[in-house]
């Protein structure tokens, strides 16, 4: 089959819609990339779907995470002609309804997006309207960043999901007793000035050097997934896998029972993540017993915490259903196997609130920091006051 043109007629325009689709699931796709796509079906048979997906996932997927939703875009897209009409008014065929059932979430919010603007007809274009879209403009953003999760619609909070995965958390790092080998450094490294003396056939050119190896903190996250935090955990859980996964942090979700989350949380994709998260606890959107939770942490978890040296954060608002002094001992063990315990409470976020609750009350004894964390704008503050939280002479690296 010959060769067609990619940026005449039709198949231009849907290359565009289709990368506008791609956009709005998270990819990077700008508009630079959207002319090499263009480009790329020149050198393949547009006549073959396999080439086309190909040429197209060359140019535009530069993430392994985002190769499984390019995927299904693209079969979304481009399985009729028709598809992305209906896909812009949002009435997807009654026999594809399975299909969308499978996809996943990143997919489903980008096809419920209009991709492009449908083409006007002749009457239309002879009397041009135009239209400002303010879809998450300045201002709405703004508004969204201040916006209390609670409070938030079902597409508000996938935006805001969205951007609370952006925000960068740059954790601390301790000076650990290795040392490694360096340019320069204070401590002489006898073995390497060794090994370059017999490399130069006895001449001792240059010395060599150690410094002490910086290692990332490591992070053990307590989150509560009751009732009364279940939006505030799905964001939470969002911003700190997306700020955290290369860290390979300790996370336990807390309710009414304790449910390990660390293998759930190396995911690299966040939707899965959190699907996977929700079909593994048992208890979500229950109640609150910490102090049965931090039992079993102790008794069979104690290889999270390492000598001391962890950063604990406990998400919850500090209304348990528990025994006070169950929970007094439990947190008093908590503090003393952690390098450092964080409270980070969505109540704060009013100026008079007080922890009188038992719960409340018990944990403000034992943390040795509290931050409100409920919104944008506090995830931001936190992120970056997190070595002033710590309270220590810690390198940022």
């Amino acid at each position: 089959m010959a060769l067609g043109n990619a940026l005449q007629d039709k198949l231009a325009d849907n290359v565009f819609g289709f990368c506008r689709t791609l956009r709005r699931a998270g990819l990077p796709v700008d508009s630079r990339r959207i002319a090499l796509a263009q480009q790329a079906l020149l050198f393949v048979d547009i006549g073959e779907r396999h080439q086309v997906r190909a040429a197209l996932e060359a140019v535009l997927v530069s993430r392994p995470e985002d190769r499984p939703v390019f995927y299904e875009l693209f079969d979304a897209v481009f399985r009729n002609p028709e598809m992305a009409k209906q896909l812009m008014a949002q009435l997807l065929p009654s026999n594809k309804a399975a299909d969308r059932a499978k996809r996943r979430p990143r997919s489903q919010e980008a096809l419920r997006s209009p991709a492009h603007a449908p083409r006007q007809s002749a009457s239309k274009q002879e009397h041009p309207s135009f239209e400002l879209d303010m879809t998450m403009s300045m201002s709405e953003t703004d508004r969204l960043r201040k916006a209390d999760f609670e409070q938030l619609s079902a597409a508000e909070a996938r935006k805001v999901q969205q951007l609370a995965c952006r925000i960068p958390l740059c954790l601390p790092r301790y000076k650990s007793r290795r040392q490694a080998g360096s340019l320069h450094g204070r401590q002489t490294d006898w073995r390497e000035t060794m090994r370059r003396t017999n490399r130069s056939f006895g001449e001792m050119l240059r010395l060599g050097y150690q410094e002490p190896v910086f290692r990332p903190m490591p992070l053990v996250i307590l989150i509560d997934i009751s009732g009364s935090m279940e939006r505030y955990a799905r964001m939470v859980l969002s911003f700190l896998h997306a700020a955290t996964h290369l860290s390979k942090p300790k996370v336990f979700a807390f309710g009414s029972r304790l449910t390990n989350l660390s293998q759930v949380f190396r995911q690299p994709d966040t939707d899965l993540m959190l699907l996977q998260a929700a079909d593994l606890i048992p208890d979500y959107a229950g109640g609150t017993r910490m102090a049965e939770s931090l039992k079993d942490l102790r008794k069979n978890h104690r290889g999270a915490f390492i000598g001391r040296r962890s950063l604990v954060l406990v998400i919850t608002d500090g209304l348990d259903t528990g025994e006070p002094d169950y929970l007094h001992e439990g947190l008093r063990w908590l503090q003393s196997v952690s390098g450092r315990l964080l409270w980070l409470n969505p109540l704060m976020r009013y100026s008079g609130y007080q922890p009188l609750a038992a719960g409340a009350s018990t944990l403000a004894r034992f943390s040795d920091s509290r931050m409100a964390v409920y919104n944008l704008e506090s995830l931001e503050v936190f992120a970056k006051a997190i070595e002033q939280l710590l309270g220590r002479s810690q390198v940022c690296k």
